[in-house]
């Protein structure tokens, strides 16, 4: 059967989410600052703190599923979790698999390589043959596949953390990462970094960076989605939702 109607009968086969039921957040670990885990094994990060402050404000219990990123969807509509809370951009492709909340922030992406490599990334004929890493599936991949695609050779990893080792070990000449992933991994923008970027931020076009990210949930559970955009409107209004990102961020991520 093919993927797409593998995943309509999925979603016209599952139930809503029972009002009563402990609510299981998928998220992609490691993905520094969203979602990471401490020395002492804790899961932390922005959308963690924020998902339990969420659960908190609408007093239901909530648990955390970590599930690699390639296999999110499919993974959802299994109902081996109930949402998605793992910096999912919202975008036409994948609204047709899922329900978004409302975005509940955006941030840029950047290219990446080196200190000491002389990349020009505005003089596309001159990549030609150099190797560019990104994680698997993500909308850097989509991006950098489809625009450049026809110069680079791009190598696909299942974590950002695979991508930088490779970077560090000489076996990628530039990566397209989400910058605060490229911030809390390898100091971009500091003396102390081993990396340089070497282009502008990058947030659109539309089509492959969406319309910031959202919470993903099966087309069934309005209901649940419809909670959670009351819970995220009210916590941005009260100063949680502020508080929260001020841990993790130096600018403005909200939506």
């Amino acid at each position: 059967m093919p993927f797409a109607s593998t995943l309509a009968a999925l979603m016209l086969a599952t139930p809503p989410v029972l009002a009563d039921d402990p609510l299981r957040l998928a998220v992609d670990v490691p993905y520094e600052p969203f979602e990471y885990k401490t020395a002492d094994g804790t899961l932390t990060g922005f959308e963690v703190d924020l998902g339990n402050a969420v659960c908190a404000h609408l007093e239901i219990q909530c648990t955390w599923v970590e599930q690699p990123w390639d296999g999110m969807i499919p993974a959802l509509m299994a109902r081996k979790f109930d949402a998605i809370m793992s910096s999912m951009a919202i975008t036409e492709e994948r609204s047709r698999q899922v329900l978004f909340s409302e975005p509940y922030y955006t941030t840029p992406s950047a290219w990446i390589t080196p200190r000491g490599r002389e990349i020009d990334i505005s003089d596309k004929a001159s990549l030609e043959g150099l190797t560019a890493g990104v994680q698997r599936a993500t909308l850097q991949d989509r991006y950098v596949t489809d625009l450049y695609g026809d110069v680079l050779e791009v190598r696909r990893y299942a974590s950002a953390d695979d991508v930088v080792a490779d970077l560090r070990a000489g076996r990628l000449d530039l990566t397209f990462m989400d910058y605060p992933i490229a911030e809390a991994m390898i100091e971009i923008d500091t003396e102390a970094s081993d990396f340089v970027r070497i282009s502008d931020f990058i947030k659109e076009p539309d089509n492959y960076f969406g319309q910031g990210v959202g919470v993903a949930f099966r087309k069934r559970d309005r209901d649940l989605a419809e909670r959670f955009n009351q819970a995220l409107a009210e916590l941005k209004a009260n100063g949680t939702y502020d508080e929260i990102m001020s841990e993790y961020f130096s600018y403005d991520i909200k939506l």
